[in-house]
Formats: structure tokens, C-alpha cells, sequence
């Protein structure tokens, strides 16, 4: 089919954003009439402001950047829906080789638990008196690092805003500012831990995918004002990402997504950055490799549904982190700032599996389970916090004392 929309979408060169740089090559975007347009930024403010003043129609985003904006949180942002999620997963925390063997000491394993790994972090930062504060970097103050790098903390006994300090520093840049010693530690997409973990700058220490399972990360951002008024672009641009992630998600096409990815134009980065992660086979340093079987996951368990639990999750993290005052009104802005009735729409005619409810209970699911959907059958979970704790976006004000 030949392209009959122009579509120009901002992007950060991490492993997320396969699924776009796969629709543009391999054809998926273009089979549905749109011309997709790939612009490579290095931070996550500059596709903030690029889309607030029109450069894109839509981009690759951090999951809760569209609620921030239509929040507030941002002084030059425009109203934002996500009408389709990127992907679960695909993030992990790296520390510097000097505080690994300070957890090394106090009993962390290779194994990435997160109970076990902020066991051993908690005891290495509080074993020496009157030292200072370790530095953690994310990317974004309105990321799901930060959040989950806060829980993570949190729920291991460490006070994120006391015990540590937290800086922004944008992906590409995390290696060397561990190589540097500007920062002890940070939690980043792929491939910025891998990069650490096989130069020798870094280990892995847990990751996404085992601190929250089957948890979200980065969305399909678009301008409200594009998406209203362009709605055939946009149904089309989400049916060629669909089948973009389909591809993705299939084993046999790793090597090749790995090829695309590394590219100058995209991650820019050597293939054997890309590997571990699309595979799940992790190097976390030292030699060290660790299977993390659901570690970044492109299609399955719905993984493109933009799912209005997780974004009443991130607010809520908003909410407990002192960024918003909780309100009903609030709540409302960040519930309908994911718009799966788009996604719906879009997808319905591909005969796809398109789960029955727009929300659900996260961390409910403790294996994989058959869920009522339209169209095809799926498979949700497992999913669940490290912590036990359940998420419920029907009760987000006794979450929040709890």
C-alpha cells in the first residue's frame, strides 16, 4: 500500500523503541498507509518540548509522562493521550563495581533477587558512619525508573529521599557517569546496563521485570490535538505497530531486530548490547549471565494494551512521592490520559485479542491465565509486585495509606 500519512515520532535510542524502528523497516507502518518519520533525541525533555511545540505528532514516552502533562508537571507540555503501549519491561538497576563489593560483602547473589539484592544494598550504605549518600540517576523525574527504583528502595527499608540522593541523567550518557564516579548507581532501559556490565564499569543488580512482573514502561505518546484530528492516521499508525510488536516478539526474529536496532540511526550501539536483553539472557558483570525469562516482552500478555491500572498506578506514585495532591479530579486526568477505546477501534478489524476490561487488579495474577477477551484467545501473567502487595485501581486512596 503506499503511504497516504506522514507521521513524525521522537524517539530515544533504547531497546523500546523496537517496536517503532521495526514498523518503519520492515514495512508494518507503510502496509498501512502511513510514511513513518523516526527522529532520534538523547532526552526525554527534548521530546517533551518537541511535541509541545508540533516538531512530532506522537512519540516514544515514558509511561507517565502523558499523565505529568496533563497534570501539569511540566511547564511546556501538551495535552498527551497514550492510545498504546511499547512493551513491558526492559529495565533493570546497575551499580558501580565499588558499591557491588560492598553488597558483595553483606550477602548480595547473582541471582538479581530484588528482596535480596536491597537486603544487601540497604546494609552496604548504612555500614559506614557518616559516609555519604550514594547517588542513584533516572531518567526522568516522571519515569518509571523513578518509581520503581523508589518502590524497590522503599519496600527494602530504604527511604529514597534520605538515605539516597536521586539525580536525572539521560540513557545514553548513565555508563560513563558511572565510569566517572558522578554517580553510584542508576536504573535505566536497555542496552545502558548491559553497556556497563560487559565494558566491566558496573553490575547488574535486579531488574523491571523482578521487582513488578508483566509492568508497564514505555507508551505511544501522541498530541491530543494531532490524534483528534488526524483519527485515520493515527488507527493506522497503531495497526502497524501492532504488527511491528508481533514481529518483535517472535524468537526467530531477534538477530535480525538486533541488526536494526544497532544501527547508527537508532541505538547506535555494538549488536552484543542488544542480545541479552531480547533474550533474556542477561550478563550482569563479572562473567556472571542470569535468566530472566520475561525480562522484556513486546507482544505477549497484552503487551500493547494501554491498560488504565497502570496508569492509576503511576499516579499514584505521583501521589505518594509528594509530585501531586491526591483528588478525584486528579485521578480522573490520569485515568483518561490512556485511551485503550483508540486502541480498540484501531485494532478491532485484525481479529486480535483485546482484553474485556480496560483495568485490572495488578499483582493478582501469580501464573498465566486464560482472560476473557474479544477476538482471539489471551493470556495474561504472571504478574505481581516482589513485595506481595496487590494493586487495585478501584481503591487507590486505602493503597495509598497502606
Amino acid at each position: 500500500m503506499n503511504a497516504g500519512h506522514r507521521v513524525t515520532v521522537g524517539f530515544l535510542p533504547l531497546l523500546d523503541s523496537a517496536i517503532l524502528v521495526a514498523a518503519r523497516e520492515k514495512g508494518f507502518a507503510e502496509a498501512e498507509g502511513i510514511e513513518l518519520f523516526l527522529v532520534r533525541e538523547n532526552s526525554w525533555a527534548s521530546i517533551r518540548d518537541r511535541l509541545a511545540v508540533g516538531h512530532f505528532d506522537a512519540a516514544h514516552m515514558l509511561a507517565p509522562m502523558p499523565i505529568a502533562f496533563n497534570l501539569g508537571l511540566a511547564p511546556l507540555a501538551a495535552r498527551t493521550i497514550a492510545p498504546m503501549a511499547l512493551g513491558l519491561g526492559g529495565n533493570a538497576v546497575t551499580v558501580s563495581r565499588r558499591l557491588w563489593d560492598a553488597m558483595k560483602h553483606h550477602g548480595a547473589a547473582d541471582d538479581l533477587d530484588p528482596a535480596e539484592a536491597g537486603r544487601a544494598l540497604r546494609a552496604a550504605i548504612t555500614a559506614p558512619p557518616g559516609g555519604e549518600r550514594p547517588r542513584f540517576a533516572v531518567v526522568h523525574p516522571h519515569s518509571g525508573h523513578n518509581y520503581e527504583l523508589r518502590y524497590w528502595l522503599a519496600a527494602c527499608g530504604i527511604d529514597p529521599d534520605r538515605d539516597i540522593e536521586i539525580v536525572i541523567v539521560p540513557p545514553p550518557l548513565m555508563p560513563d557517569a558511572l565510569a566517572a564516579g558522578r554517580i553510584d548507581g542508576y536504573c535505566v532501559g536497555e542496552p545502558w546496563n548491559t553497556a556497563a556490565a560487559i565494558r566491566g564499569l558496573g553490575r547488574i543488580v535486579t531488574t523491571k521485570s523482578l521487582i513488578w512482573r508483566s509492568s508497564p514502561e514505555k507508551v505511544l505518546g501522541a498530541s491530543a490535538e494531532w490524534a483528534d484530528a488526524n483519527p485515520q492516521a493515527l488507527a493506522g499508525l497503531l495497526r502497524g505497530l501492532y504488527r511491528s510488536a508481533r514481529w518483535c516478539g517472535d524468537a526467530a526474529n531477534r538477530a535480525e531486530l538486533a541488526e536494526l536496532l544497532a544501527a547508527p540511526a537508532y541505538i547506535g550501539c555494538p549488536v552484543e548490547w542488544l542480545v541479552p536483553a531480547l533474550s533474556g539472557h542477561l550478563h550482569a558483570g563479572d562473567g556472571t549471565e542470569v535468566d530472566v525469562a520475561d525480562f522484556f516482552i513486546p507482544q505477549e500478555r497484552a503487551a500493547t494494551f494501554p491498560w488504565k491500572s497502570h496508569a492509576l498506578w503511576f499516579y499514584s506514585q505521583m501521589v505518594r512521592w509528594g509530585q501531586v495532591a491526591a483528588s478525584p479530579q486528579n485521578e480522573a486526568i490520569a485515568r483518561d490520559s490512556y485511551r485503550p477505546d483508540l486502541y480498540r477501534s484501531a485494532l478491532r478489524s485484525l481479529g486480535v485479542a483485546l482484553p474485556g476490561a480496560n483495568a485490572k487488579v495488578e499483582g493478582g495474577l501469580t501464573e498465566a491465565t486464560p482472560v476473557g477477551s474479544a477476538g482471539a484467545s489471551l493470556v495474561l501473567g504472571p504478574d505481581g509486585f516482589f513485595d506481595g502487595k496487590v494493586f487495585d485501581p478501584d481503591r487507590i486512596a486505602e493503597y495509598l495509606v497502606s
